[in-house]
């Protein structure tokens, strides 16, 4: 047995060095696990702080998270970190790749910002429990009554508690090095609020991970916070042409940001 493990725990930088196939398994499995086990540990002291579900818990979980990154060669550059110096709630709307972005997320996350997200992260084990505990609100986007009726009810906590919401308007994850169309959900939640859009673009993962073809290298994610939109004044009628107005900006910095960050770092060679 002791000659088996052995053999296992030479064999894995072996792999490591030469497969980017079981590189690829590796990190990803690495990254779920870690995430797991830093929201066990997470849990108690969010209980601890704030004696259960408050935004205020989105403090501990992006500190516990930031470290993520080293472990898995990626870093972050920022840029238009004024854009966030904004006061008093705002939706925040972004691109979605993979989960990953939930490292980008955490390292320039707000104070009293928390998501909007999928109904099925809350049974993702001790993520989805520590994610409840983080305030995140959680949307069936299957039911497009029930995510509306969630959107209200989240316009009016906003404002009510002085939060700020993170949106991924494409709705699901793409990696097809283009936005896919905006679902307007993020819009309707931000003119009823009365609140700013703030868009931020995360550059394209192309040159280090591409999920179809098991590739996950070290690599450099760019962040670009981009100048507020406001909506006071606006009403339902606007939300097209807000909906519109967003994409075209993000889509234009998403294509620029990506551009630089594939001439920088090279694409991933198979």
């Amino acid at each position: 047995m002791d000659v088996q493990w052995m053999v296992l725990l030479l064999l894995i930088p072996l792999l490591l060095w030469t497969s980017s196939t079981f590189v690829f398994y590796f990190k990803k499995c690495f990254y779920v696990a870690w995430m797991m086990l830093l929201a066990v540990v997470g849990i108690p002291l969010c209980i601890l702080k704030s004696g259960g579900r408050d935004v205020e818990n989105m403090r501990i979980i992006r500190s516990l998270v930031r470290h993520v990154k080293y472990f898995l060669g990626l870093r972050f550059e920022v840029s238009g970190w004024e854009h966030l110096q904004t006061e008093g709630p705002y939706v925040i709307i972004s691109n979605h790749q993979s989960s990953l972005d939930v490292l980008g997320l955490m390292e320039i996350l707000p104070d009293r910002c928390t998501m909007i997200a999928k109904k099925e992260l809350v049974y993702a084990g001790t993520v989805g429990l520590i994610c409840w505990l983080g305030g995140i609100v959680f949307i069936n986007r299957k039911k497009t009554s029930d995510a509306k009726h969630v959107m209200a009810d989240a316009a009016q906590t906003m404002l009510d508690d002085q939060i700020r919401l993170w949106v991924f308007p494409e709705g699901t994850r793409n990696q097809k090095g283009d936005l896919l169309p905006f679902k307007k959900g993020a819009f309707h939640l931000a003119v009823q609020a009365q609140v700013p859009i703030i868009p931020i673009v995360f550059s394209s993962y192309s040159n280090f991970y591409l999920r179809k073809e098991k590739q996950f290298k070290s690599g450099t994610i760019r962040l670009n916070i981009l100048p507020k939109i406001e909506t006071r004044g606006m009403t339902t009628d606007d939300v097209a042409d807000l909906t519109d107005k967003s994409f075209n900006v993000m889509r234009s910095a998403f294509l620029g940001i990506s551009h630089s960050v594939t001439q920088s770092n090279g694409p991933v060679r198979h």
